[in-house]
């Protein structure tokens, strides 16, 4: 064999304290592997997990200081050494010996005084299957590593398009600012401060508290259907204009439905966007709209959205009214604990206050005069 060719050979460490053993196995295996020797388990281990571990090990039982089983506990236990196969070397033949072994991990034994033939088979089947475990292994880190990176495309896909369609709707009614961002944060915490609530606990999984702070900018898109003399009108809404502005939940639902009729299936963020642009103007005593719908009945994601809403409209500034105090619009909330909004979000919003201030001032609007009213 060329220098390369010894070089790129799969590396075999014997462990044995007999010198008479280390030469008989060195000889018989240089021909076709890389051999490095060891006379005891510390040295074996240290070999085992240097820069260049070797791909398969021959280990003797009985050996002064650390026995071979001892070697092959902390092998297996090693992340970077589990996978090394290891063939024990051993003149004892009671069942329980090599019972025992196997347990440990070992692939296999290999009875002194040796059998050359029998040593270079059993090594060589070994390794055969060493490399296809490890060629599974790789493929499987490769493929993991795939999904991952598919799956952060997806992600961000999904991000970029709902803030797309989001901005569309606040370019229509630029009196909103940053309530959709302000909102969606304001959800996120809600969500993940009543994860653990007893009520809440079995919905605020990991994954469903993702697709609500995902879903959340969602909530007003059926804006973009009302009229502009409605939607933009600098003042009050009539009794008449206020009923077709009322329809933008229905709107929102119904665009948010046909984008998923248009993928052929259901898709779970989207429903939760379908969730909250419907019933997000839902109150808890029935007195919302579109359905009337009471309590419990109203989905979870519109009853967060339905107190991340209103204190965001209430702290922000109109044509028509100035912006009110943290203060004061937490005491609305809080007055409408139980009637208009989901008593224990309510409890989580009173303990959160100091976090919807932070975030407020994040998201601050950027307009000069309602920045000022806005921050307190």
């Amino acid at each position: 064999m060329g220098g390369n060719d010894v070089a790129k050979a799969p590396k075999v460490l014997v462990v044995d304290d007999g010198l008479d053993n280390q030469l008989m196995l060195s000889e018989l295996l240089k021909p076709l592997y890389t051999v490095e020797l060891a006379d005891n388990g510390e040295e074996a281990l240290r070999v085992a997990t240097g820069r260049e571990r070797p791909d398969i090990i021959l280990l003797d039982v009985v050996m002064p200081g650390m026995s071979g089983f001892d070697v092959c506990k902390q092998l297996k236990v090693n992340p970077a050494t589990k996978d090394i196969p290891i063939i024990f070397l051993t003149t004892l033949n009671a069942m329980e010996d090599e019972t025992r072994g196997l347990i440990l991990g070992a692939v296999d034994y290999i009875t002194k005084p040796f059998n050359p033939t029998v040593v270079l088979v059993r090594i060589a089947n070994h390794l055969r299957l060493k490399a296809s475990g490890d060629f599974l292994r790789d493929k499987n880190v490769f493929l993991e590593q795939e999904v991952a990176r598919r799956t952060a495309e997806v992600t961000a896909v999904q991000e970029v398009t709902i803030h797309a369609l989001a901005s569309l709707a606040e370019t229509r009614d630029n009196e909103t600012g940053n309530h959709i961002r302000r909102t969606q944060y304001y959800v996120k915490a809600l969500a993940d401060h009543l994860k653990d609530h007893p009520r809440f606990a079995g919905e605020l999984d990991p994954s469903t508290r993702e697709l609500l702070f995902h879903s959340a900018p969602l909530h007003d898109i059926g804006k973009v259907g009302i009229p502009d003399a409605i939607l933009l009108k600098p003042g009050r809404l009539t009794p008449e204009q206020y009923e077709v502005m009322k329809t933008h939940t229905t709107l929102g639902r119904d665009a948010i439905q046909r984008a998923e009729d248009g993928l052929g299936k259901d898709v779970p963020f989207l429903k939760v966007a379908k969730e909250m642009a419907y019933c997000h103007q839902e109150r808890w005593n029935g007195s919302g709209y579109p359905n009337a719908l009471v309590g419990e009945a109203i989905p979870l994601s519109a009853r967060l959205m339905a107190v991340a809403d209103v204190y965001d409209a209430l702290r922000s500034a109109r044509v028509y009214k100035k912006a009110m105090p943290h203060e004061e619009a937490a005491a609305r909330i809080v007055a409408s604990r139980g009637i208009d909004f989901d008593p224990d979000i309510v409890d989580a919003f009173v303990e959160l206050q100091g976090t919807f201030q932070a975030i407020a001032r994040r998201f601050v609007d950027h307009d000069p005069q309602e920045r000022e009213n806005t921050v307190d």
